[in-house]
């Protein structure tokens, strides 16, 4: 507040200087407030874009307080809040498990925040392990083959020698090795990699090598095999198209064998839909258990198997530019693949 007194002491030279100078003084404050508002919508913009920034970050992102309070996050962190408390944060990089699944987690320190990024990398781990196993996998059928040659040999000398009374054993034998000569044949092409010969053929083929498939596999139950597939000429791998048949058709028989019916029933049929070639395989065995494994490699819910079958079958399909599904109707499933030009 200006002194009274004061400013009427002043002489008229004197209150035209010190008007001129308040009046300096306000404009310089609209100056500075302007300059503030201009400040404050830069910082905000800046937040903003900040904000931005980390929220399309594809991993987890948190910015922490000194005490651990969360400062900010992006919304994938927020998916995985779960997984803050057990983040060592005082470790720059670590991995860890969490729920089934692995993160690969880093630790930035700035002023007295901390950064930590959460990045799902199960998918890698995943290829990680499969390229181990599948190296293990391909050592051992290699170092199988040999053996299960030799035995295979002997068994088809054994059988032409035994009285008829034993005959059937020998025969057990020979089925037993066929079985291990198919997990050696899916591991070998699993790990090794598809290598597709297309050749035209006519679909009732696969019916007789179907009907021989359940002939060399071992079950107990009474099962009603029924194959219908017409005579219809089309182009496509005519020997992984088999394995991939076998496949469902022993999944059928082992849903059957550990299902509660005294007896069963598969089903395999064609049909001709739009541009693609389909195959349906349905059976009335015991019910799927866990259908997220389903192609899983090296995981199955039978009590038999080795858990590359479906695997394999899915990569053969897609070879051919097709796709394997679940059926929602009845138990079974769809085996489909674009036609080609000539088939």
């Amino acid at each position: 507040m200006i002194d009274e007194s004061l400013l009427n002491s002043l002489s008229n030279k004197e209150k035209e200087i010190f008007k001129k100078g308040l009046e300096d003084l306000i404009n310089q404050t609209y100056v500075i407030e302007n300059e503030y508002k201009k400040l404050n919508e830069s910082y905000i913009s800046m937040q903003e874009l900040f904000l931005q920034i980390i929220e399309v970050q594809p991993n987890a992102l948190w910015v922490l307080e000194a005490n651990n309070e969360i400062f900010l996050q992006n919304s994938e962190a927020t998916k995985i809040n779960a997984l803050l408390p057990y983040i060592n944060t005082s470790e720059s990089t670590s991995e860890i498990e969490h729920e089934g699944l692995y993160y690969l987690v880093k630790v930035t320190k700035q002023a007295e925040k901390t950064i930590v990024s959460a990045t799902d990398i199960t998918e890698e781990k995943r290829r990680e392990r499969l390229a181990s196993m599948g190296q293990v996998a391909a050592h051992l059928s290699h170092e199988i083959r040999n053996p299960i040659g030799s035995v295979s040999l002997l068994a088809s000398t054994l059988f032409k020698k035994v009285d008829i009374g034993s005959k059937p054993l020998v025969l057990e034998i020979r089925r037993a090795i066929w079985r291990v000569e198919r997990i050696i044949k899916a591991t070998l092409l699993f790990t090794k990699g598809l290598q597709l010969n297309f050749q035209h053929f006519y679909l009732d083929k696969l019916n007789a090598e179907c009907e021989l498939s359940c002939e060399q596999y071992t079950y107990s139950k009474e099962i009603d095999f029924k194959f219908d597939l017409p005579h219809l000429k089309i182009n496509g791998d005519f020997e992984l198209l088999v394995l991939v048949l076998q496949n469902f058709i022993f999944n059928a028989i082992d849903a059957i064998e550990e299902g509660e019916n005294e007896s069963g029933k598969v089903t395999l049929s064609y049909k001709e839909e739009n541009t693609q070639h389909a195959f349906y395989i349905t059976d009335n065995g015991k019910e799927i258990q866990n259908k997220n494994i389903l192609f899983e490699p090296f995981k199955t819910t039978k009590t038999k198997g080795h858990g590359l079958g479906l695997a394999l079958s899915l990569q053969i399909m897609e070879a051919h530019n097709g796709n394997i599904e679940l059926l929602q109707d009845v138990k079974g499933f769809k085996i489909s693949w674009e036609k080609t030009d000539d088939s």
